[in-house]
């Protein structure tokens, strides 16, 4: 391996390659849907070529191999000579899992694990044309040699490359719209050079005018013959100097024999220098016997955005790190804001108030400048639910399509980050637990294929995801009954849940409607883990069924970590911030009119009964009963549960920036942090899910 090259070079070849790799998942999972796609093929083609000839820049000898057995299943698809079906899929998706895990390991620095050999022999067989073996697939290790070697000299090309050019050009001149009568002497020449290392000078004219028809690339004999050279190919001509072709003028060649991206041997390492892009005007020229129009119009396309220059690049890699500094230098500045807003209100210098109004502006402005930085689109964690549905589905032999919505919704890199995993495993009960087979969904009257839509829209300072399918549902009185046989309520408990309490009894810990367990489902642990998961994000979880109809499944999270608008309260003399995404409402209370149900006092609003929780009593040491029965009360959500909490005062919303807790204080139960408020004391920022889980 060349861990030894210019970091900077091995930097850009990650980002590049992991890139493609990301598209090429979703890309080969919308190709099973669309076989017959030949853009999809192609750009599925350019990105394996992509990968591999990053890779082979790189000495990443392994990754090549992998890479480039793809390439040629794809060469032959994207020709026609084989059908894309589920069993090919099947041996492409896991040739990708292993470039992936080859990718990982060249993040890492780590040595490369080859593909296995069976692999291997498994894409090279799918690259032969369906129902016959052709002789043009080369050895498996042929063509990554002549790809390093290739790419090392600059387009230079070894004898036994050249023969193989010469043998493959009887088949190849069919390809190029050479007249019929012209075979045989391709053949005799491809046998006169196998005989020998070297082509003569009229051997290789012979050849470019039976590519070409005369007068093209034949600059020498257009001299001796007294007439002076087409305006449009004189540059060529100087450069060959008679008997001899210049390294972009063979590419030409290569690229008009065989076409773009194709070679002698199919997909061989000669495709890396015939694809890139020239410099100069390099189109066929209109000379004697102009190429056909079909042609140039398919090669077009494929250069054209290349061929105008290069763009000015617009972007430029920023070290994370760096990121979080300015976004922490960013919440320090908001925190100033605050506390000029507060001293500007005091004031009354008319000057200084519109000072800090600008100031107010500015600072706001830079905020959400900043915060742009940080954002990418959850695409990110979309992009992996094709595969995900399409393995699952065939593992359980079910038909499932998946939709996606809003895959360019922006949310903050942490965010991307937490939430793959719980919208993974919301993916994978989607298919597993609300699907059907094909067969039940049929005698039910739907369509044999089930349907899953992720869909993702911000609202307000919030993020929204959905998790829809259209299954069996969820039968309230199934789940009330696993409910009493796991031990979690007894019969009377369960008998007074509503529908909605019923299905939030999915994320209940070691809960589960499955009675095997297999790889899938049936340990109760996945959809725990996304409860508590959506919990440290300070988000909810709401859950919407129809038996017979299909689940939903929403969940709401912030739309970012860093700064995070809250409710400011106060507890006695001491303030406290609640995260503003748990509040629901607040309205003013009668303490007197409080209901005690099970033990636990509670309150009823709008025919619904919250638990009610004097937090005071909690948090603040030596708190004094309430001397009125008048109070605040704040509705909160966490997951899928909602209690009052009893509050002394209500101060209003404010941004703040979450600062961690000193080594006294870490593991507080209850405390998310702490932050600077606006008059300049210390405000704890209360955790809502670990406050409950401590003392509710």
């Amino acid at each position: 391996m060349a861990f030894d090259a210019d970091e900077e070079i091995l930097q850009d070849f990650l980002v590049e390659a992991g890139e493609i790799l990301e598209k090429l998942s979703e890309q080969l999972v919308d190709l099973e849907q669309n076989p017959d796609d030949s853009d999809l093929l192609n750009a599925i083609f350019r990105g394996f070529h992509t990968v591999k000839g990053g890779a082979g820049f790189l000495q990443l000898d392994a990754l090549v191999n992998c890479c480039h057995s793809a390439e040629n299943v794809f060469d032959t698809l994207r020709n026609h000579k084989r059908k894309v079906d589920s069993e090919l899929m099947d041996v492409v998706l896991e040739a990708l899992d292993n470039v992936n895990a080859m990718f990982e390991q060249v993040r890492n620095h780590e040595e490369l694990t080859p593909a296995p050999g069976q692999l291997i022999k498994a894409l090279d067989a799918l690259a032969e044309p369906a129902g016959s073996v052709s002789a043009a697939v080369p050895e498996p290790q042929q063509p990554e040699q002549i790809g390093v070697g290739h790419g090392e000299d600059h387009g230079d090309i070894t004898d036994d490359e050249f023969e193989q050019l010469l043998d493959a050009l009887g088949n190849g001149s069919e390809q190029s719209g050479s007249v019929p009568d012209q075979e045989a002497d391709s053949g005799s020449q491809g046998e006169n050079s196998v005989s020998g290392d070297e082509i003569t000078d009229d051997e290789f004219e012979a050849l470019l005018d039976q590519l070409h028809g005369k007068g093209q690339f034949a600059g020498a004999p257009a001299e001796e013959d007294g007439a002076e050279p087409a305006a449009d190919t004189g540059d060529q001509t100087e450069k060959s100097s008679g008997d001899l072709i210049t390294d972009d003028e063979f590419e030409k060649l290569l690229d008009d024999l065989h076409g773009k991206g194709g070679s002698p041997t199919t997909g061989s390492g000669q495709e890396a220098v015939a694809r890139e892009p020239k410099p100069g005007p390099e189109a066929p020229k209109p000379s004697d016997k102009p190429e056909q129009p079909e042609k140039a119009e398919t090669k077009q396309p494929a250069t054209a955005a290349k061929e105008q220059g290069p763009a000015a690049e617009t972007t430029v890699r920023v070290d994370t790190k760096r990121l979080d500094d300015i976004m922490n230098m960013v919440g320090e500045l908001v925190l100033v804001r605050n506390r000029l807003q507060r001293l500007g209100a005091q004031s009354d210098d008319e000057h200084m108030q519109k000072a800090v109004s600008n100031l107010d502006v500015v600072t706001t402005d830079l905020q959400s400048a900043v915060m742009q930085t940080r954002m990418q689109p959850i695409k990110k964690v979309f992009g992996r639910f094709p595969r995900v549905v399409r393995d699952l589905a065939r593992s359980l032999k079910k038909e499932v399509s998946l939709v996606m919505h809003g895959e360019d919704t922006d949310l903050d890199k942490n965010l991307v980050e937490a939430l793959s995993d719980p919208l993974v495993h919301l993916v994978r009960n989607s298919v597993d637990h609300g699907i059907e087979a094909p067969d039940v969904r049929e005698k039910a009257g739907k369509p044999r294929t089930g349907t899953v839509t992720l869909n993702a829209e911000q609202e307000g300072d919030h993020i929204l995801l959905s998790i829809e399918d259209d299954g069996a549902g969820m039968d309230p009185e199934v789940l009330r009954r696993k409910a009493v046989e796991k031990g979690l309520y007894d019969q009377d408990a369960a008998d007074r849940l509503t529908e909605n309490e019923c299905y939030n009894l999915i994320f209940a810990a070691g809960f589960s409607t499955k009675d095997q367990i297999s790889d899938v489902s049936g340990r109760g642990v996945g959809m725990d883990v996304v409860k508590t998961k959506i919990g440290q994000l300070n988000g909810q979880l709401n859950v919407e069924s129809e038996l017979g109809k299909g689940s939903r499944i929403v969940i709401k999270v912030p739309l970012t970590l860093a700064i995070m608008p809250t409710l400011m309260i106060m507890l006695g003399d001491q303030s406290f911030a609640l995260p503003l995404v748990n509040v629901v409402e607040i309205f003013h209370l009668d303490l007197s009119k409080t209901n005690v149900v099970d033990g636990r006092e509670c309150i009823v609003v709008r025919d619904k009964v919250f638990p009610l929780f004097h937090i005071k009593r909690w948090l603040v040491r030596g708190a004094s009963e309430p001397e009125s029965d008048n109070a605040h009360v704040v509705i909160v959500a966490m997951g899928t549960r909602q209690v009052g909490f009893v509050v002394d005062q209500l101060i209003g919303q404010e941004e703040v920036v979450i600062k961690p807790l000193g080594r006294a204080l870490q593991g507080a139960p209850g405390m998310a942090g702490a932050t600077i408020t606006g008059d300049g004391r210390i405000a704890l920022i209360i955790d809502v899910p670990s406050l409950l889980q401590q003392y509710g």
